[in-house]
């Protein structure tokens, strides 16, 4: 196991009906700006009832950051904030509503060009930490983990960028699975797809006698599988969302990945197709991920094995056949839970892919996957087998 630091600040609430415990989290003072996305929340109910449980405090409103949140709209939040003196920022959606007030959180007392807060990629934003303000989450989509970590994506001229800073865990995160349940089924899919890529990116690289990081990860991935087709075809049913819940939260909330190798390979082309071509990002990762194993299987094949056995009981064949048929009942799973796995079906032509490497190479993206050594003609052939 690799040397490894560990801490994660952030106060889970789970549990349905509990929205009103919100008055003992935040100071009483506080004047709070709540954040949304489309108005889902607004249509439900839910907004009403985060304003009520904030009683007293004064409270303004910011709608409309978009699935992949851009800058532009991230920097009108930043000016009400700023505007209106705002102490403490509640995100009310999902993970893209979550990462944008995280870099609101960084950007309103920030007093140099705030699209430089973009371009330290996984290292910790120079700001510091009695500059950022506070925030916390109150969750309706399970899939990204950003309730529970320090790490967010923005959107800005047409590339996708990292933001990370130790500051930016939320204090608290409200996960009612209840508030889940009127999402369309498409969304509940990517949510699925989304938790369980991130797991692999964090498990599916080499040996490095993590066992408790290997079995956790292990328990998510065959939870997702038990629960990810239940809970979308039936959207009430809460224990299969309280699952999904917990799976996508435990996914990127740093424990399995202590001590650990990353291969963030899918997710890099992946935000690069999403800025291209408007696809949803999960749906990016059904894509792609299949192909980055098969074109990486020598790296990653004593992982590869495992997953075999563990996450899928695969036992019989020869080493390569079981590596080839636990890709091929990945596939499997992404597309029952509803997600296409090639990317001609998102209507990519072929000759498009040459943009997807131009993009890799214009945000740095030439040396991938936990060894380094996924280079733009490596990531060609990856694209090229994806589509």
């Amino acid at each position: 196991m690799q040397n490894f630091n560990y801490r994660n600040p952030t106060h889970i609430v789970f549990g349905q009906d509990r929205i009103e415990e919100l008055a003992t989290l935040i100071p009483a003072n506080a004047r709070v700006l709540i954040t949304y996305g489309g108005g889902s929340v607004v249509r439900f109910g839910t907004l009403d009832k985060v304003k009520a449980a904030l009683g007293d405090r004064t409270v303004f409103e910011f709608g409309g950051i978009e699935a992949n949140p851009k800058f532009d709209t991230l920097m009108q939040a930043v000016s009400v904030a700023r505007d209106n003196q705002v102490d403490f920022l509640l995100a009310v959606g999902g993970g893209s509503v979550m990462d944008g007030t995280k870099f609101i959180s960084l950007a309103i007392q920030y007093d140099q060009d705030e699209a430089n807060l973009l371009k330290y990629g996984f290292t910790p934003v120079p700001v510091e930490s009695d500059k950022v303000i506070p925030l916390g989450v109150i969750a309706t989509l399970p899939a990204t983990g950003s309730e529970m970590n320090a790490f967010a994506v923005v959107s800005y001229q047409g590339g996708k960028f990292p933001v990370n800073h130790p500051a930016i865990y939320p204090t608290f995160a409200f996960l009612d699975p209840t508030l889940t349940f009127s999402l369309p089924s498409i969304q509940v899919a990517n949510g699925v797809v989304d938790a369980f890529v991130h797991v692999l990116e964090q498990y599916a690289t080499y040996p490095v006698d993590a066992r408790v990081q290997d079995r956790m990860a292990e328990g998510i991935m065959r939870t997702l599988i038990e629960i990810g087709p239940i809970t979308v075809a039936e959207p009430t049913n809460y224990e299969a969302r309280a699952n999904l819940m917990w799976s996508a939260t435990s996914a990127l909330n740093g424990m399995i990945g202590v001590g650990v190798p990353f291969d963030w390979t899918t997710h890099m082309i992946g935000h690069e197709l999403t800025a291209l071509f408007n696809i949803d990002h999960a749906q990016t990762l059904a894509a792609v991920l299949p192909s980055v194993w098969r074109v990486l299987t020598p790296q990653k094949h004593a992982k590869l094995l495992q997953y075999a056995e563990r996450v899928w009981d695969i036992t019989e064949g020869s080493d390569d056949e079981r590596v080839e048929q636990a890709i091929a009942k990945t596939e499997a799973f992404f597309q029952q839970v509803g997600l296409k796995t090639c990317l001609r079906d998102h209507g990519i032509e072929k000759s498009q892919l040459d943009d997807v490497i131009k993009a890799l190479e214009a945000h740095g993206m030439t040396a991938l996957s936990e060894t380094g050594k996924v280079d733009l003609a490596t990531s060609r052939q990856i694209l090229e087998m994806a589509w």
